[in-house]
């Protein structure tokens, strides 16, 4: 059993905001796994590779052919027994992975990058994804008819489905950050505020254990009764256990609870991303972009699933559900899981695994580190929107042979 945590908040100095919560957390369950499959978060150093020859730019690459045009087979609505029997017929069982948990991503790049998605014109149809709450991000810049987040940990399903019940149940972004770290509503937020205003009204907010107690009962019983999601008793302390890491650390949560330094925590995540313009991007950034993902939720058409990307199931699954429903994948974010894939040897099965997703010439994968100029040691050309059908091509005629040349969008 995963033991409650109390918290209390300590304020930090550090800018532009940090909200420190001393724990009292002790952890009786905690090994969660994955084979061969990494998260938003890394940690590893790859293998530096000869740099490959600068790939041209999103315009200039050759089409991919198209396999199946968009349309409107796509459900405009699951009911909740459609949506739970996809996502478990999807799901491969959970598997290990070095990194415990993933509460947050570390990527500040999600807010150049949403940009860059609206100006490339990357749009509609279908998106999938990998990780925590970076997804919502990339939807909100995105904005899919349907998405499906593929993530190998079982915890990370459990955490979206968390998420789910706080933007059904929260009327606005104010009241969703409310709940996530149960504090109490500030007066003189409303759906005009910016996001850096609203953390900083937030910031000298305390925690209150009568609010957490209560809010978790209300996303239990909105998750398992309202919805009737049946919850092994595993994922119940699952739920809680994440649950209470949001409550406890506050939103100076980051990718293993605490903030390092590295990557940014969930406040500076949503509020401090900006794109090239100074402007913050996120799906809290405007209220506009947090009813995208919330329309989406209560239409149930945000799908988490258990999965490895390059195992036998999970990809292929949603593959062949875009193909029933006459669906189009616009993009798909892989984070940095490549780069375990090629440690792996498993880089391959998972470029064959997407070959059976419907795609057309304008789908991209989206790969953050490639602006991260040398990540790893590589110094390299990098493309961050890559055309997935001329890569896939390429990796299928062995001229993607290690992560710097999936970086590269090698063609």
């Amino acid at each position: 059993m995963r033991a409650s945590r109390a918290a209390k908040a300590v304020i930090s100095k550090k800018a532009p905001f940090r909200v420190y919560q001393a724990t009292a957390m002790t952890l009786s369950r905690l090994v969660v796994s994955i084979a061969g499959l990494t998260l938003a978060a890394c940690t590893r150093t790859p293998v530096v590779r000869t740099p490959v020859a600068t790939a041209p730019p999103v315009e200039s690459r050759p089409a991919a052919p198209s396999a199946v045009a968009p349309s409107n087979a796509l459900p405009n609505r699951l009911t909740d027994a459609e949506f739970w029997k996809l996502q478990a017929d999807i799901s491969e069982p959970g598997g290990y992975f070095q990194i415990r948990d993933n509460f947050t991503s570390n990527e500040m790049e999600v807010g150049a990058l949403f940009t860059m998605l609206r100006e490339a014109n990357v749009a509609g149809d279908v998106y999938m994804g990998v990780g925590p709450e970076q997804n919502f991000t990339y939807i909100a810049a995105i904005r899919p008819r349907m998405a499906f987040i593929v993530d190998i940990r079982r915890q990370a399903v459990v955490q979206h489905l968390m998420f789910k019940a706080f933007f059904e149940l929260a009327k606005d972004r104010a009241e969703f950050i409310s709940l996530v770290f149960a504090k109490p509503r500030p007066p003189g937020l409303d759906t005009t505020t910016s996001i850096q205003a609203m953390w900083d009204a937030y910031r000298n907010v305390a925690t209150d254990s009568a609010l957490a107690a209560k809010t978790y009962l209300r996303v239990s019983k909105h998750l398992l009764e309202t919805h009737g999601f049946t919850f092994t008793q595993d994922e119940r302390e699952t739920l809680k256990y994440v649950f209470d890491a949001f409550y406890g650390y506050g939103p100076s949560i980051a990718t293993r609870g605490f903030a390092n330094g590295r990557g940014g925590d969930f406040a500076e995540l949503t509020g401090y991303s900006n794109d090239r313009t100074g402007q913050p991007r996120s799906f809290l950034s405007s209220e506009e972009n947090f009813r995208t993902i919330r329309s989406l939720h209560e239409r149930n058409l945000i799908v988490p699933v258990s999965g490895d990307f390059g195992g036998p199931k999970a990809v292929r699954a949603v593959g062949a559900y875009l193909a029933q429903h006459h669906g189009t994948l616009r993009a798909f974010y892989v984070s940095n899981v490549e780069q375990y894939l090629f440690q792996d040897g498993k880089a391959l099965a998972f470029y064959e695994n997407v070959a059976t997703i419907p795609i057309d010439s304008s789908s991209v994968f989206i790969r953050p580190y490639s602006m991260r100029r040398g990540y790893g040691g590589y110094v390299g050309p990098t493309q961050s929107l890559c055309p997935i059908g001329a890569f896939i091509t390429a990796a299928r005629s062995g001229r993607v042979r290690f992560y710097e040349e999936s970086l590269a969008c090698a063609k």
